[in-house]
């Protein structure tokens, strides 16, 4: 018979594993979100980008994802409803400590933090997620990682979607002890600008289809992590 020590462990057991379960469980159900942060950085900017990208993936993976965009906050309780969190913006990104907090538990328990750098959040977002995970650093993915072959070959690397400074684009993996991507940055590249609609930034149809391939390599790969 348990006593109440180990009673209460064993409940806090089955309430850490149960979250990871909606964590990891829910995707085809809660679809992607975005995340709405404060700061001054555009959150909001092309919001058709993760309807696009869950079209072309119901399309060519045969997934069902709602291709609705939620939007979400950090310091919401329905973060932990949503295992793919999508962050972009040109400004500013600053994170309370409650979000802190939150944002950290999500992450530790299966969700996964897309961010890409739409041009301009590249310091902002370094500084906040190393306040989120102080004790890992972001590591800069060779072509070889299976990210890249998760479905189509990008195995020459990250593709180049915007301009941007000139700079090669680059992709990071932020893992956890277990070596779990818990969180992919995408930096002189903007990858999801090329899932936005035609007109939008007048992306030829190869750029975007280059980029939402992309996209769906990153579904894939999660969905075998």
């Amino acid at each position: 018979m348990f006593g109440s020590k180990n009673l209460k462990l064993t409940l806090i057991f089955l309430c850490f594993g149960s979250l990871i379960f909606a964590v990891t469980g829910n995707l085809t159900k809660t679809g992607f979100a975005r995340l709405q942060y404060d700061g001054g950085g555009d959150w909001y900017n092309d919001p058709e980008v993760l309807p696009n990208l869950a079209t072309f993936v119901n399309a060519n993976l045969g997934t069902q994802f709602p291709t609705d965009q939620a939007v979400v906050k950090a310091s919401e309780v329905r973060l932990f409803d949503f295992p793919f969190v999508y962050l972009t913006g040109h400004g500013n990104i600053r994170f309370t400590d409650k979000e802190i907090d939150n944002l950290r538990q999500w992450m530790k328990r299966g969700g996964f933090l897309y961010a890409d750098d739409d041009y301009g959040m590249d310091a902002s977002f370094r500084r906040e997620i190393k306040r989120i995970f102080p004790e890992y650093e972001l590591t800069l993915l060779s072509a070889s990682h299976p990210l890249f072959t998760a479905f189509y070959d990008f195995s020459s690397g990250v593709p180049k979607i915007h301009e941007h400074d000139g700079k090669p684009p680059q992709a990071f993996g932020l893992f956890d002890d277990e070596g779990r991507m818990m969180c992919l940055y995408t930096y002189e590249t903007n990858i999801s600008d090329g899932w936005a609609d035609p007109g939008t930034h007048n992306n030829p149809p190869e750029v975007r289809e280059t980029a939402l391939r992309f996209g769906a390599n990153i579904i894939q790969y999660i969905s075998n992590q």
